[in-house]
């Protein structure tokens, strides 16, 4: 007999999410609009340093977007061809631009050390007005984000996203005045390299993390042990195969398996309902399927109560 137990455990992945779509559609408009000023300015004041940012920025872009489509396609109620529902689209979207910007920042790196051998005169005065107006926009977006992240993973990504191009605004502000009163036109690509050279590592993590997803993977901060010890505990389970744990998107886990109950038990009704909840508490797993089984039988057969 297969017995399934949702476990919502207090979490609840609507609250919130029309004011969170709002705040998200606003910083989205905001960053990409400035990041298309950016790469337009890049290319007009010669600095590759913008440009560097501007891909930078469009991590941020891609962070929102993949947020809000995730608010929205979560909405779309599961059917007959795709019984978990739309959620894993969030991952499909992650993987894609993952791989995207890890072409982008190669593409940086190999232009900056063409800039290195030679340089290239670079207009300081327009890149610093367009690096402070991209200051001013990252302090607008996080302030609408700020606070959001807590009920939502996708808004405390798109909040860290922001957070990180603020710092890397910071930098090429300090690169155009450093060429503005030095004339070290070396700087620009200098920080172009820095920046490229930050937004690698965010960029193969996050297609790792979608790429792990993708492939049924083990999420990151489960301990598969722990959690098969952690079954094992709970009073009439005496084994556990079988054993499987996935995530369905970011924030919902689910977890199958094989349970062999005592069949000694009399009218344990409430096994699998226990384990759910201690899944939901212990481990933040809320989708689970046990199948009870009779000691040493794995044959799915069902644990009779009488």
């Amino acid at each position: 007999m297969m017995t399934e137990a949702m476990m919502g455990a207090g979490h609840d992945h609507t609250t919130g999410a029309a004011g969170n779509e709002r705040a998200l559609l606003t910083a989205l408009a905001l960053t990409s609009g400035f990041m298309v000023a950016e790469v337009v300015a890049g290319l007009w004041f010669n600095s590759l340093a913008l440009l560097s940012d501007a891909a930078h920025m469009f991590t941020d872009v891609t962070a929102l977007g993949i947020a809000i489509a995730a608010i929205r396609i979560a909405r779309r109620p599961a059917d007959r061809h795709r019984t978990y529902g739309y959620h894993r689209f969030e991952v499909l979207a992650a993987a894609f631009n993952a791989s995207l910007l890890f072409l982008v920042a190669m593409y940086i790196l190999w232009e900056a050390v063409q800039r290195f051998r030679a340089p290239a005169e670079v207009q300081s005065l327009g890149m610093l007005l367009v690096a402070l107006g991209g200051l001013a926009v990252n302090a607008a977006s996080m302030r609408l984000l700020r606070g959001r992240g807590e009920s939502s993973l996708n808004v405390r990504g798109a909040y860290l996203e922001v957070w990180a191009d603020l710092l890397g605004s910071l930098g090429v502000v300090a690169a155009a005045l450093v060429i503005r009163f030095t004339g070290w036109s070396w700087v620009d690509p200098l920080v172009g390299v820095a920046i490229g050279f930050w937004v690698l590592p965010r960029t193969w993590i996050l297609l790792r993390e979608s790429t792990n997803v993708l492939l049924e993977g083990v999420p990151e901060g489960i301990d598969l042990d722990a959690v098969e010890q952690a079954l094992l505990a709970l009073p009439g389970i005496i084994g556990v195969h079988d054993l499987h744990v996935w995530a369905l998107s970011s924030g919902r886990v689910a977890l199958t398996a094989h349970v062999e109950a005592d069949d000694r038990l009399h009218r344990e009704e409430g096994l699998e309902v226990l384990a759910g909840k201690m899944l939901a508490e212990r481990f933040h797993i809320t989708h689970v399927v046990v199948q009870i089984e009779l000691p040493k039988t794995h044959t799915g057969a069902a644990l009779i109560i009488h």
